[in-house]
């Protein structure tokens, strides 16, 4: 018996819909001050009379020295705030594994071949680029991010009415994004490791692992250990992010009988906004004043290091992930969704061009040591994220009629129990329900027919009356 063909961006189930939408209320809102953000950041660095003020601030040192911690604020933003980022990025992907769409290996299989396609064709794209114009392949990973906050404020302005499904898609799609960056971080930009600062920091991911497997609570416990577990994976020589996605893989995402949410879910929905409307903003303006005189936007597109940026962004992203998604639909058992187009598929592709946050920290740890190239490499950082995001506002205008109807049809509740219709069309009581409504709506208009039937007859005995007055 032939296996039974799978909906690819299909309807999600209710609870997936929920979460989804939690999530992506937050992580828009972070997207909004992640712009906000970025916007200080380019007016801060290049108005003349701020931009002394600018490179005194990032370069401003503190914290113990002796511990090794004496940092810039620009260092702290990279290494320590967007280590909370990697934390939420590391609860939403066990959450993913555990209880989301990952859970399911065929499920699973869409969303992680767009991602590491979507990952793969821009690290060739830039390859390609610097061997034929003779650049540096030191580069090759900072086009292979998608800054999910940054994709989803795009998405709210101009893709109101994007369907579920394309927004989980996305969503998904980032997250594994994330984890494929997160390796890459930690094996292709790590240099001399300190085996005894990794080692306490294993010893305390062990430790933080037991505590919260026997059900210890309490900010005071997690928050100084994990601290602790930073400060010496920092000091080890890998980054240390690491520690953040390490400690986030290891809540648990599972529901006891006795809970309304896993601790996993409740400590991601406690963090996720630190994340996004903190960490990720202040990393923005720290990292984001580069200059933007047309002097640096024409050096962009004569570097072959620059150029590939912008090229892995806006096209090896795009091609790479519709691409990883056509060729899973086409050989597996699998079809796009009936209310989709490939061409849908296409403009979020588009849209994950978008690639701030981790293509910047990328940047700054491939060319570290040349600050003339790192800040070369993040104009074209924000050109090509810029540029993906135009196109992909093109893109989805043109479709945005479509999805209105497709969003309307989603949320309808005629019932009105708070759960949209086409999550109860196999439940008699649902049927049963709007079989009521419309038998009371049914005979509320008999009674409207009956009546002006009345007042009409009435009418029309009353204009006779006078018509026979008026002969006498």
């Amino acid at each position: 018996m032939p296996a039974p063909t799978r909906k690819v961006l299909g309807r999600l189930s209710l609870p997936e819909r929920t979460f989804i939408a939690d999530a992506l209320r937050t992580e828009t809102v972070g997207g909004v001050l992640l712009l906000f953000a970025a916007i200080a950041a380019l007016v801060w660095a290049n108005v003349p009379a701020l931009h002394g003020s600018y490179e005194t601030v990032s370069n401003y040192h503190l914290g113990p020295a002796a511990l090794g911690l004496n940092l810039s604020i620009e260092h702290w933003a990279a290494d320590g705030l967007l280590a909370i980022f990697f934390f939420v990025a590391g609860a939403e992907l066990k959450r993913e594994l555990v209880a989301g769409d990952l859970k399911d290996p065929r499920a699973a299989a869409l969303p992680v071949a767009a991602a590491l396609c979507g990952m793969a064709v821009p690290a060739l794209v830039y390859a390609l680029t610097n061997l034929i114009g003779d650049g540096s392949l030191s580069g090759w990973a900072v086009p292979t991010a998608t800054d999910i906050a940054f994709a989803l404020a795009v998405l709210a302005v101009i893709g109101t009415w994007l369907p579920s499904a394309l927004r989980a898609f996305l969503l998904t799609l980032a997250v594994v994004d994330d984890l494929f960056a997160i390796l890459i971080i930690a094996v292709f930009f790590t240099a001399d490791i300190e085996f005894a600062a990794l080692g306490g920091a294993a010893l305390g991911l062990a430790v933080f692992w037991l505590l919260l497997r026997k059900g210890v609570r309490g900010w005071y416990v997690y928050v100084p250990l994990a601290l602790v577990i930073w400060a010496l994976m920092y000091n080890s020589g890998i980054h240390a992010t690491i520690a953040g996605v390490a400690m986030g893989l290891m809540l648990r995402c599972t529901r006891r009988e006795d809970e309304k949410r896993s601790p996993g879910e409740h400590i991601e929905h406690l963090v996720r906004p630190l994340s996004a409307g903190l960490a990720v903003p202040l990393f923005a303006l720290f990292s984001a004043g580069v200059s933007v005189s047309g002097g640096a936007l024409g050096d962009v597109f004569t570097q072959p290091e620059t150029l590939g940026v912008v090229f892995g962004l806006v096209l090896g992203k795009a091609l790479g992930i519709f691409g990883g998604t056509w060729l899973t639909a086409r050989f597996t058992r699998a079809s796009l969704s009936d209310d989709l187009e490939w061409a849908d598929v296409f403009a979020v592709a588009t849209l994950a061009g978008i690639g701030f946050t981790v293509s910047l920290l990328i940047g700054e740890l491939a060319f570290d040591g040349d600050a003339t190239l790192t800040d070369e490499v993040k104009a074209a950082v924000l050109l090509g994220s810029l540029t993906a995001a135009t196109l992909a506002t093109v893109l989805l205008k043109l479709r945005n009629a479509k999805y209105r109807r497709l969003y309307e049809a989603e949320e309808r509740d005629d019932d009105l129990d708070g759960i949209p219709d086409v999550y109860e069309e196999d439940d008699p009581a649902y049927h049963l329900r709007m079989a009521a409504i419309y038998e009371g709506k049914a005979a509320e208009h008999r009674r409207i027919a009956e009546r002006k039937t009345a007042e009409r007859l009435a009418e029309v005995a009353g204009g006779a009356g006078e018509e026979d007055d008026r002969r006498a």
